[in-house]
């Protein structure tokens, strides 16, 4: 199994800036796609952005020339630079990584505990 531990979220007022970062550990073969997702209050659960191990990014349209994700496979870390935040993007981020246990399982999936962002406007 994969434990994911998420930190970086806060409170920012529109416009500014914030770093969410996602740390993966655990003994498995590999580590494939990672992403984010968020869910504000009273809505679904969505895609922010996601980051294969190759690099190939896919980002939510509504997040689209504002934030990056990035991953460091060494390291088995995933980041999500979020910049002109807005309060829209309030909510409540979770990072997740999909991983084969060996080298002869399908993917499973990991989600971390969550990190709460708030934008003031």
């Amino acid at each position: 199994q994969v434990q994911l531990v998420e930190s970086g979220g806060g409170l920012v007022q529109a416009g500014g800036s914030l770093r969410l970062s996602c740390a993966a550990s655990g003994r498995v073969f590999r580590i494939n796609a990672m992403g984010w997702y968020r869910q504000a209050p009273g809505k679904q659960r969505e895609l922010v952005a996601a980051i294969t191990r190759g690099g190939s990014t896919n980002y939510a349209d509504s997040v689209k020339g504002r934030f990056t994700i990035s991953r460091d496979n060494a390291k088995s870390t995933v980041s999500l630079q979020m910049n002109s935040l807005k309060p829209e993007d309030t909510a409540v981020y979770y990072c997740n990584a999909e991983f084969q246990k060996t080298t002869y399982t399908p993917n499973s999936l990991s989600w971390g505990q969550g990190t709460q962002v708030t934008v003031s406007s």
